[in-house]
């Protein structure tokens, strides 16, 4: 192998106070017919109320064009699963009936811990690869707009954390 040596990541030391989260969240949707991708990071964790929002102006996106399905491919997280999410896509399916226009959501589940199904996968790996500094924990400021770029998307505001 001529020595080359694999690049390894080791966990930096714990962001100090006052630099922003720890994490960041991130819903993304490929597109089969562009391969490209829709992002929008949110507030905070990733909770069911997010999760409703998120598709929802996807699905206004795609009408826009002319689509009237949204396959959506997801995994066994709480806040893709739970029981107000799942409703919130029945209620989105009738409404998108009784106006005879618009995109209706059809949910393909995956199964657990099994995210390799999921065509998305691939490209959030090779964006994490694309955006990270093997020596700098990034902040999430200087995060968002790396991934943005390296996706080829725009950087929308965050969607909101909801009140509790």
């Amino acid at each position: 192998m001529g020595g080359r040596r694999p690049l390894w990541l080791v966990g930096n030391a714990r962001r100090p106070p006052g630099r922003g989260p720890e994490a960041v969240a991130c819903y993304g949707v490929l597109r089969h017919d562009t391969g490209g991708m829709l992002l929008r990071f949110c507030d905070g964790r990733p909770v069911s109320a997010t999760t409703e929002e998120y598709p929802g102006r996807v699905c206004e996106t795609l009408a826009a064009e002319g689509k009237t399905v949204l396959v959506l491919v997801r995994d066994a997280a709480a806040w893709h699963v739970g029981g107000r999410v799942r409703r919130w896509v029945e209620a989105h399916n009738r409404r998108v009936r009784r106006a005879g226009s618009g995109c209706r959501i059809r949910v393909c589940g995956l199964p657990v811990k099994a995210p390799w199904p999921n065509p998305v996968e691939p490209k959030w790996v090779h964006g994490k690869r694309a955006v990270v500094e093997p020596d700098l924990k990034l902040t999430a400021d200087e995060l968002r707009p790396r991934v943005c770029d390296d996706f080829g998307c725009d950087l929308e505001p965050p969607l909101a954390k909801p009140a509790a």
